[in-house]
């Protein structure tokens, strides 16, 4: 079982004896040690914030607004904090996402078929994506940024490419009209009335893939190995962990979140502009990094990419509420960056030094 601290000792004599994982620490020191402090602390200043400079913030329909901008970018930032606790990232992830709803959308039209099929073939495409990522990785041994880089422009080239070949144009053909489409869009984009407010499924699907994410890294023998292999994969291969599979298995979850977001992107408008995406994985890897995961790896937590995504959303929408100038939102989202990095640091300094 990994710690509940969020980082794992490289195996080895390196790494704390069991015995010391089973002390009992306080609950200052245990909540200290929690990678995701510093972005909750953030999250809840920026609420505050904005429940004050924005008129109309703290209703139920902009906080479902709200909800609904962190989820379209929580459903990503879960596997790609993963991967990055397990010491890489992918630059591809952005472009995936319109990859998956550019399949699935072009295979249905073009063979008339079931929409489900359309997004069958997806999934497994797109799992072959992420696959692809992770094997050529852990084979030629170069860096996560040239690897995915090289795959990021590739899938940019074939998104318009293909669309412009099959369809004549730089978007898709509708498929409102094909069997299937009613029950696929159930599933990725409807919406669901609480209390007479409407919430987006999307924020379940996030909500599902944070519970799951939480419990393979704190419950299961794979977490351990995430986290072994973003702390030290050299120490980790010689106690017998499958490095590279882990890494494959990590890249294939971004796909998986990349899948479930670029069927809720067909489904919500029922064609696919192919040159959306670009720039998003920056975006997935800031929610990342602001929710307390280190670009080194080996540190991080899944709820902590859940409050960096609803920081994003909060401040997306906030400025909007606000009515302030859009273009002030780089500004404030870097500003974000900075102050959760130097949080997390100091948080995990301050974690190490009571050990």
């Amino acid at each position: 079982m990994s710690t509940t601290t969020g980082t794992a000792a490289p195996p080895g004599p390196e790494g704390p004896s069991a015995d010391e994982r089973l002390l009992r620490t306080s609950p200052l020191r245990h909540l200290l040690s929690r990678p995701e402090l510093g972005s909750v602390v953030g999250a809840l200043a920026v609420f505050v914030f904005f429940a004050f400079v924005a008129e109309g913030f703290l209703r139920a329909s902009s906080l479902s607004t709200v909800l609904y901008a962190s989820s379209t970018i929580g459903i990503m930032a879960v596997p790609v904090a993963l991967l990055m606790i397990g010491g890489e990232f992918d630059l591809s992830a952005g472009v995936m996402v319109t990859s998956s709803a550019l399949i699935s959308s072009m295979f249905s039209y073009q063979m008339t078929a079931n929409v489900w099929v359309g997004a069958g073939v997806s999934l497994l495409v797109t799992l072959a994506i992420g696959a692809f990522n992770g094997f050529m990785l852990t084979r030629t041994k170069l860096p996560s940024f040239i690897v995915t880089l090289g795959t990021f422009l590739m899938l940019t080239g074939m998104n318009l490419g293909f669309t412009k070949l099959i369809d004549g144009t730089v978007s898709t053909k509708t498929i409102a009209d094909m069997e299937g489409f009613p029950s696929a869009r159930a599933l990725f984009a409807s919406t669901l009335t609480v209390g007479g407010v409407d919430f987006k499924v999307t924020i379940l699907w996030w909500l599902a893939l944070v519970a799951v994410a939480s419990w393979v890294l704190l419950r299961t023998r794979v977490g351990n190995w995430i986290f072994a292999v973003g702390g030290n994969a050299d120490a980790a291969r010689a106690v017998g962990v499958p490095v590279s599979r882990t890494k494959i298995g990590l890249y294939m979850g971004v796909a998986f979140g990349a899948w479930i977001s670029g069927q809720h992107l067909l489904f919500s408008f029922d064609a696919v502009q192919s040159g959306e995406g670009v720039g998003n994985e920056l975006i997935y890897i800031i929610a990342a990094v602001i929710g307390g995961c280190l670009i080194t790896g080996g540190y991080g937590s899944a709820v902590g990419s859940a409050v960096g995504a609803l920081l994003f959303g909060m401040t997306s929408k906030g400025i909007v509420f606000a009515e302030w100038n859009p273009d002030w939102f780089k500004f404030f989202l870097g500003a974000m960056l900075l102050l959760a990095t130097l949080l997390n640091t100091w948080v995990r300094k301050r974690a190490e030094a009571t050990k």
